[in-house]
């Protein structure tokens, strides 16, 4: 593992800080060097900060002074491109110039400056988080692959220390996806946890918002900054537990996990398989009671989702529709929007009517198991540019085949977060999902830290760019 600040876990580097052994100043000028000499080949920040240097020096004349300053101090944090932030432009992927946003800080970025987090830039995604065509993000692990999406410039600007950590949005995957295929961690908490005011909307009942990482505790220590009631937001609830990190003693015998094989054991690479059979070994290793479920409305789940994005889209691109502006869009993402209006009234209420049934076969598992694992993706990182491959025999699309393991915890709102689990043949990332009911991010961290802490490549960083 490198030694240099800028590739520790976010809980050292706060640590270092606070004790005063690293300055934040010097944190953002290591970012900042690393993103001059490889942000040209990955391409994954829009924006950086121009008062990033000015508030870590903040920061460290504060603890100077013996001040004592919030749990994320002197982290260098970066944005996904649709959270709004006071100092830098929002363009949500979009090259449209006449759809502007509002440079305020958004729920989120305020929640992470009152923590002491300094925002280090913006990051490159997908336009209004929609479609197949990968923006010139490149996944570190081989720069001819993507890193996933729509947050692939989060996921490969962690993978690659070039900022603490980043926070995504996800609406059927897009935290999940590249944290996996960037072999990062990825948490999308339970529906409602952390307020989304601020962030430009996707699709308002699936948007969740969630941190990519190094380590688990990262992951933990950021949601922990960011729960509590946003009052802009109609959905945001407030958090029935103040407390994510996991515990010191990560036994996890006698817990009771649940494997689903009608679906997330479906056409997947043989790679992938072989690493979530060996996660699973692993498990019955600890102690962990394994138990197997079908839940055929799963085989309807895809349509389900597709209907209420597209629909959720269109409604909120109705007036750049109106106005011609969707003109502008790359070419998928401007057929994905207008054909949100063809989805009538009775498609999306059934949609909403499967959605309902999925929760109540979740819940019947959760009566039975703690949490829930997969593998994250069925696949690993493609090349950019490919549109479909060949998975266990049959040609799919990679946009179909990527989310169709974490779709479910989106419609279902319940917390999902993925490790990194080995790799392929060819070296690219694998990961394992933990899933669990409605407000259980604690358990599902301590568990995916507990297979962290038996991982070594949980430590792994791509050649070339150490």
């Amino acid at each position: 593992m490198n030694s240099s600040p800028n590739f520790w876990p976010l809980h050292q580097q706060v640590a270092a800080i606070a004790r005063g052994e690293l300055s934040a100043r010097e944190l953002v000028l290591g970012y900042t060097e690393r993103l001059t000499a490889f942000d040209g080949t990955l391409a994954t920040h829009v924006e950086l900060s121009p008062t990033a240097l000015d508030e870590a020096a903040a920061i460290d004349d504060a603890i100077a002074r013996g001040k004592t300053l919030g749990p994320l101090a002197g982290a260098c944090i970066s944005v996904k491109d649709n959270y709004l932030t006071r100092n830098m432009p929002t363009r949500a992927g979009t090259d449209v110039d006449e759809l502007c946003f509002p440079e305020t800080d958004s729920h989120v970025v305020s929640k992470l400056r009152d923590a002491g987090a300094v925002i280090l830039g913006k990051t490159r995604m997908h336009e209004f988080a929609w479609g197949n065509i990968t923006p010139p993000t490149r996944n570190p692990w081989n720069t001819d692959c993507v890193p996933g999406g729509s947050s692939g410039g989060s996921a490969a600007a962690v993978a690659a220390a070039l900022c603490s950590s980043a926070m995504g949005s996800d609406t059927g995957g897009s935290v999940r996806i590249p944290a996996t295929l960037c072999g990062i961690v990825g948490l999308k908490p339970t529906f409602g946890l952390i307020g989304r005011t601020g962030i430009v909307p996707h699709s308002w009942s699936l948007d969740h918002a969630g941190p990519l990482t190094r380590c688990v505790t990262d992951s933990a220590i950021i949601l922990e900054a960011l729960v509590g009631r946003d009052v802009n937001d109609p959905s945001s609830v407030n958090s029935p537990d103040a407390k994510y990190q996991p515990p010191a003693d990560l036994t996890i015998s006698g817990q009771r996990v649940g494997v689903i094989r009608n679906h997330f054991s479906e056409r997947l690479s043989t790679d992938v398989t072989a690493s979530f059979d060996k996660a699973l070994i692993w498990l019955k290793q600890k102690g962990v009671e394994i138990h197997e479920f079908d839940v055929p409305n799963l085989d309807y789940g895809l349509g389900a989702i597709f209907a209420i994005e597209l629909a959720s889209s269109s409604a909120y691109h109705e007036h750049a529709i109106q106005r011609g502006l969707t003109r502008g869009f790359n070419p998928d993402v401007r057929d994905l929007v207008e054909m949100g209006r063809l989805v009538s009234a009775v498609d999306y209420l059934h949609a909403e009517q499967l959605r309902t049934e999925l929760c109540k076969d979740f819940a019947k598992i959760f009566d039975t198991v703690d949490v829930v694992i997969s593998p994250t993706s069925p696949i690993t990182a493609w090349r950019a540019g490919q549109w479909e491959l060949e998975i266990d025999g049959s040609l799919e699309s990679v946009l179909a085949a990527s989310w169709r393991f974490t779709y479910p915890f989106n419609l279902t709102g319940m917390p999902a977060i993925t490790v990194p689990a080995g790799l392929d043949r060819n070296g690219l990332p694998i990961g394992l999902q933990i899933a669990g009911p409605p407000f259980s991010e604690r358990k599902i961290l301590t568990v995916a830290a507990a297979f962290e802490a038996e991982h070594s490549y949980a430590d792994a960083t791509p050649n070339g760019f150490n």
